[in-house]
């Protein structure tokens, strides 16, 4: 039965999933488009966690010379005999992952680049010996390979032209050109942009890329992934034979990622079709070309977690899988406008923009509407079509990447309401003095410069806890305080119990929304809800002796706050 094959967390091999019996899911057409409409060097620009790393371990599996074909049994590819027969297990492939070249210093980057380089050419051992080289041949072979090794003290010129190099001595072994493939080629300047030798890694890549990908006559096809569209000036200048990819193209829109119907059958195979709605509202929402598309890491981690506990619940897995530093980064430097938006995603709704295609590294930072679009490539935000200016409508795909956004707020905000002490201080020492005038206008205050949740498609309660964090954060720079969030008292859980040192004094701060605005009648109810579940039975068995109860409505971005 389907549900005997174990769910592959984490695995990008596909020899390792089709050999072990994991499960996979079909990409294998992947091939046969590349085969029939694809250009001499393709780019697939996809957010990070889709199945970039996969797919580029099933081509090389397939083009490979003496590729093991009953690692594609019964999938797509096979139909198509002729195919098969004309290019599976037919070419020389050279395959790298660039996603470990990083470091603090280029030294470091570059070591990295030219021990992966190496690690790679050390697969062709039987180059060493091959009857179609010459003796000359056969030592550049063994240069690059020393790459690997510490012998060669990286020179930058032999690391520039090694994969032009080893393609050649491929082809001429072979008698058949090469095929080669780099994943996540972007990651290497994402690193080298954090720790300050962008430049350096720029010129690197530019000059690594071109002779292997512009210059190279050894060369069959070439197949790129990575998350960002980086400049063509920047990295691939004089690439004409390059062909783009990304989330908006209707060409592969099925093969980075599950479809529905992919979603439902897995969720069927392993008897879990009734979590159908709710994997759909938390990792469903990317719109690839012309369909929608849930996150398959998502996915395959919910669905194990689901089968070995079924009442386990949605997590956020794809954010916290990796840094998610371009959303904090985007948060700090929102204006009032730009924050009123974040507003406006977070509730549900649309915002149009212009989204940039190409860009550098060093420009994301320039504006922020060079944010906006590295938001919507990454995969933090999606588009739900254009305009008639050609602007998108891009929205926040899902229940996973709104959590995501709210819990940046929270932590710039918290970051940002640490450096104001004095009036922490003041808003802090009001509800001892029982000051609710200057609580509400200081909240209030508190609450006009931040970004506010007022998600229509969620429960009201789920908007009270975004307020309640906001005031557990600022309560919580009373360091000799202690603040209990949610503590069972009296018949029923309150929302803040503050017990302070001074005079043995407890707070109780009770939530509430005004859903309709109406703040008075808010505050009333949440008066009424301290008395009727005698939320200060816990502040009394603490030995609390002083009691003061407040009600605290919130609207958007007005409060109210009573005092019994």
């Amino acid at each position: 039965m389907v549900n005997t094959l174990k769910l592959p967390v984490g695995i990008d091999s596909f020899e390792k999933i089709r050999k072990n019996r994991f499960y996979y899911i079909d990409k294998t057409k992947l091939i046969e488009q590349l085969v029939e409409t694809g250009g001499e060097v393709t780019l697939f620009t996809r957010p990070r966690r889709f199945g970039k790393t996969l797919n580029m371990s099933m081509l090389r599996s397939f083009f490979e010379i003496d590729a093991d074909e009953s690692l594609f049994d019964g999938l797509y590819i096979t139909k198509n005999k002729e195919l098969c027969e004309e290019y599976m297990g037919k070419y020389p492939v050279i395959f790298l992952s660039l996603k470990s070249v990083d470091g603090l210093t280029f030294e470091d980057a570059k070591y990295r680049m030219t021990e992966l380089i190496g690690l790679e050419a050390e697969r062709f051992g039987f180059l060493e010996d091959s009857e179609h080289l010459s003796e000359n041949e056969k030592k550049r072979y063994k240069a690059i390979i020393s790459l690997n090794n510490g012998m060669n003290t990286m020179n930058e010129k032999m690391l520039i032209s090694s994969l032009q190099v080893l393609s050649q001595l491929l082809y001429k072994h072979f008698g058949k050109k090469v095929i080669i493939l780099i994943d996540e080629y972007d990651v290497p300047l994402d690193k080298a942009f954090q720790n300050g030798f962008y430049r350096e890694m720029v010129s690197l890549i530019r000059g690594l890329f071109g002779m292997a990908l512009k210059t190279n006559d050894s060369l069959q096809f070439a197949v790129l992934t990575g998350c960002m569209r980086i400049s063509k000036e920047s990295i691939f200048t004089g690439l004409n034979n390059f062909e783009v990819l990304s989330i908006l193209n209707d060409q592969y829109d099925e093969s980075f990622g599950f479809t529905d119907a992919e979603v439902k059958k897995i969720l069927n195979d392993y008897n879990l079709k009734d979590h159908y709605l709710e994997v759909k509202e938390w990792y469903d929402g990317y719109h690839f070309g012309n369909i929608d598309i849930y996150c398959p890491w998502d996915v395959i981690q919910y669905c194990k977690s689901l089968y070995l506990d079924v009442s386990a619940k949605p997590q956020d897995f794809w954010s916290n899988s990796s840094g998610n530093a371009i959303v904090r980064r985007f948060i700090d430097k929102a204006d009032i406008s730009t924050r009123n938006e974040i507003e406006r995603l977070i509730a549900g709704e649309s915002i149009e923009k212009d989204v940039v295609s190409e860009l550098t590294y060093d420009e994301i930072d320039k504006s922020i509407e060079n944010l906006w679009s590295v938001l919507f490539t990454t995969g933090y935000l999606t588009h739900k079509g254009c305009t008639e200016s050609g602007k998108y409508r891009l929205v926040i795909p899902n229940k996973e990447v709104r959590n995501l956004f709210v819990k940046k707020i929270r932590e710039w905000f918290s970051d940002v309401s640490r450096n104001d002490g004095k009036t922490l201080e003041e808003f802090c020492s009001a509800f001892v003095d029982k000051d609710s005038e200057k609580i509400e206008q200081i909240f209030g205050d508190y609450l006009w410069n931040t970004i506010s949740i007022r998600d229509t498609a969620v429960a009201k309660e789920k908007k009270e806890n975004f307020y309640h964090g906001i005031l557990l954060g600022l309560l919580g720079y009373k360091s000799n305080w202690l603040i209990k969030s949610n503590a069972e008292s009296g018949i029923g859980y309150s929302d803040i119990l503050v017990e302070v040192p001074t005079n043995r004094t407890g707070i109780v701060i009770e939530i509430k929304y005004a859903e309709d605005g109406d703040l008075d009648a808010a505050c009333e109810k949440a008066l009424k809800q301290i008395e009727e579940k005698d939320y200060v039975a816990k502040l009394k068995q603490d030995g609390m002796k002083n009691f003061i109860k407040y009600g605290v409505a919130c609207f958007k971005k007005i409060c109210k706050v009573e005092i019994e």
